[in-house]
């Protein structure tokens, strides 16, 4: 039986110092058949430079480069739209795959038939330094369990785009992942977490997902403002989300 294309969207932003790494992290999986769009958000330093070179040595490697910044979400949209593969994996300029991430997950994905998937993953240093901190996957995640917490870590998602379609997110500058899961699975669909740590988030100060109050305050706008949620329930999953968060730390 022939396996399945996985398409791999990483968007690039003055990715210099660690796109090259993530790039060999993906070329280091044990499962081969996939194909990488870099997808370039106007990035002003080396990131284009290094990604030709990567590009020009391995085929399965494609650059997208937009015309203006759109950030992580338009910048993911644009590799979904050009994506030929059965499924499509996520996974940002600054953090990393274990070998066996692809290989574990498409089967984890064909065996059960699931068009949703994440994985556990582990928290970084920026300087690539392991944490003792893990995030586990918990076995499923509805809607309602997501939206206490938000436990799906993107660089870990694998989506049946035969299935959901070339799903889109939502052009906003931060928690555009959540706001696509939370679409996923109110579409009646649930999300599956392989418990193996596949995959390293880097914890990198300048990025926007470290401002922990911007990542709280955008949580409150999405259940007010996105999921219109009664004021009591908001409050009531904005503590619960709020709590889980701070066990990440």
């Amino acid at each position: 039986m022939t396996e399945p294309l996985v398409s791999v969207i990483t968007p690039v932003y003055n990715s210099e110092k660690f796109l090259g790494e993530t790039i060999q992290s993906i070329q280091k999986q044990t499962y081969a058949h996939w194909e990488l769009f870099l997808v370039d958000d106007g990035s002003t330093d080396r990131s284009m430079e290094i990604a030709e070179s990567f590009a020009k040595k391995d085929s399965r490697i494609s650059i997208i480069q937009l015309k203006t910044n759109q950030g992580a979400a338009g910048a993911r949209n644009e590799g979904i739209n050009r994506a030929n593969g059965k499924y499509v994996a996520f996974l940002d300029s600054d953090d990393l795959w274990m070998p066996e991430k692809l290989e574990l997950q498409v089967h984890f994905m064909e065996a059960n038939q699931y068009v949703f998937s994440f994985t556990s993953y582990r928290i970084i240093r920026e300087n690539g330094e392991k944490r003792d901190k893990v995030v586990h996957a918990p076995e499923v995640v509805t809607y309602n369990s997501l939206l206490k917490n938000t436990i799906i870590g993107c660089l870990t998602v694998m989506l049946n785009i035969d299935v959901l379609g070339k799903v889109q997110m939502p052009t906003i500058r931060t928690r555009q992942d959540f706001v696509l899961w939370l679409t996923i699975l109110k579409r009646g669909y649930q999300a599956y977490g392989l418990n193996e740590e596949l995959a390293c988030y880097r914890k990198v100060s300048t990025s926007i997902s470290s401002n922990k109050l911007h990542a709280a305050k955008r949580n409150w706008s999405i259940y007010r403002d996105n999921e219109n949620l009664p004021l009591w329930k908001a409050c009531y999953v904005f503590a619960s989300y709020a709590w889980h968060g701070f066990k990440k730390l």
